[in-house]
């Protein structure tokens, strides 16, 4: 049996989101360093906060039945981690234990959020009504 490739990319997107919520709560330090000192509160709240978001995220994509509304919270959710990632490629390029390829990396991963944004949008519009 076959899988068309919208729900191919919806599991993709899924396993992503899984993964790294799922992260969030094993490993939460390094999202804490990430977390936009700019934020009220607890860094450590925002990482267990947008992990569970990741993993609702997942699991409305992963649902045929949730699956458009699940596209639509996965491109706003890659919206809303955005600043956490400038923020980390910030905190990088300000460090002076890293090498100039990990920088490199850091700055070149910020576009990245594009075409995640994209195939979430992508996804939303192939789900079933």
């Amino acid at each position: 049996m076959s899988t068309q490739p919208s729900q191919r990319s919806a599991i993709r997107l899924a396993c992503l989101l899984l993964g790294a919520g799922v992260l969030h709560f094993v490993r939460p330090e390094p999202f804490d360093g990430i977390v936009p000192r700019a934020l009220p509160g607890e860094a450590r709240t925002y990482t267990y906060l947008s992990g569970a978001a990741e993993i609702a995220v997942a699991g409305a994509l992963a649902v045929p039945r949730s699956r458009r509304l699940g596209g639509a919270l996965a491109a706003a959710l890659f919206l809303a981690v955005f600043p956490a990632n400038v923020q980390m490629t910030a905190t990088w390029l300000r460090s002076p234990k890293l090498s100039p390829a990990a920088k490199a990396l850091s700055v070149a991963r910020l576009p990245l959020q594009i075409p995640l944004v994209t195939e979430a949008l992508k996804v939303r519009r192939a789900a079933v009504h």
